[in-house]
């Protein structure tokens, strides 16, 4: 008994590596510099937060068209919250008190999920390069309705759709691995 929690504590849960793993690459891809120069996400923490969430959701779609195998549940749910414990950590960097953190985490939690929904809907509709549920989504959440040129949104259709598409060529064993890979 002893051996087994001093295992836990030495040894690195792979799974859980993985999922960091994939997280990393989700977030090296959503800071990409097109996204906030070309694209005109606000390059501010509610920007990348939503630009993170967008390939976030792209990568969670794929993994939930395999929904029903246990170790891509507990990969998404390893994912879920190594999210969250980098935004926790960012907002205690950013100087946020316990209950500052409690409160925006809770209103971050809301985002993802419904993000999530809203992403999730949108990709599934698969309605091709213009599709406008994408789209509305994009503008609802990336841009908080801001008015935006339509060749953007078009760019993040494409981008999106591309990507989706990408993703669900890519090997489970390989995503499950961490090695989540994305286009453009």
């Amino acid at each position: 008994m002893i051996a087994a929690a001093l295992k836990r504590l030495f040894v690195p849960d792979m799974a859980r590596q993985h999922a960091h793993e994939a997280y990393v690459r989700i977030v090296a891809q959503s800071r990409q510099p097109r996204f906030f120069s070309e694209w005109k996400v606000p390059d501010t923490m509610d920007g990348r937060f939503d630009a993170i969430l967008l390939h976030l959701s792209l990568v969670i779609a794929r993994m939930e068209q395999e929904s029903q195998d246990a170790d891509v549940k507990n990969f998404v749910r390893l994912l879920s919250e190594v999210f969250f414990s980098d935004m926790d950590q960012s907002l205690r960097e950013l100087g946020a008190s316990d209950t500052g953190v409690g409160i925006r985490v809770k209103k971050m939690a809301q985002a993802f999920y419904g993000r999530l929904k809203a992403y999730g809907d949108a990709l599934a509709a698969k309605t091709g390069p213009a599709n406008t549920s994408l789209g509305d989504a994009i503008m609802r959440n990336m841009y908080r309705e801001r008015a935006v040129d339509s060749a953007i949104i078009d760019g993040w259709n494409g981008y999106c759709t591309r990507n989706s598409h990408y993703l669900a060529s890519q090997p489970l064993a390989s995503l499950l691995a961490g090695e989540v890979l994305f286009l453009d």
